[in-house]
């Protein structure tokens, strides 16, 4: 059973949640409903008014996130993001902060990691199988592709 807190206790421990690491909306909305908040609706427009939420900020700080330290592309972040109800607008602003040369370097390290450990008995199927690897992490194809060409993965079978 949730024990009933007042809005002002809700409001304070809301804001030390948000002032340890960013959060989304939904986040905060979820945990405000866990501890059985009155007026969350208040808490959550009190919250954005002194900046502890702010989306724009919260996809900006989650694009860098995990594309640097999980090694996310760009497809596998847009459906996270949305899947946290942010705007696509706000979505958008996030991914134009990836930097195109270090996102494709990820890229072609994890490439070049992982094809160190894939068993096949020719470049077609080692080709398939880190194209399938990647496009897991949510990078696009032509990144895939030029990633492999520019290791000398077997380009006749990359047309």
């Amino acid at each position: 059973m949730k024990k009933e807190c007042s809005e002002s206790e809700v409001r304070i421990k809301a804001e030390a949640y948000c002032s340890v690491a960013e959060r989304c909306r939904s986040e905060v909305a979820q945990k405000l409903w866990q501890w059985g908040a009155p007026a969350e609706a208040s808490i959550l427009k009190h919250l954005e008014a002194e900046n502890y939420v702010d989306e724009n900020r919260y996809a900006i700080a989650f694009v860098r996130d995990k594309y640097r330290f999980s090694q996310w592309g760009r497809i596998k972040i847009i459906h996270a993001l949305r899947m946290k109800h942010i705007s696509e607008s706000d979505i958008k602003e996030g991914l134009e902060h990836i930097d195109e040369e270090e996102y494709l370097s990820i890229l072609n390290d994890l490439l070049s990691r992982k094809k160190r450990t894939v068993k096949a008995s020719n470049d077609y199927e080692r080709n398939g199988k880190l194209i399938r690897f990647a496009a897991g992490h949510g990078y696009e194809l032509d990144d895939i592709l030029s990633c492999l060409k520019q290791q000398g993965c077997g380009d006749e079978y990359m047309e």
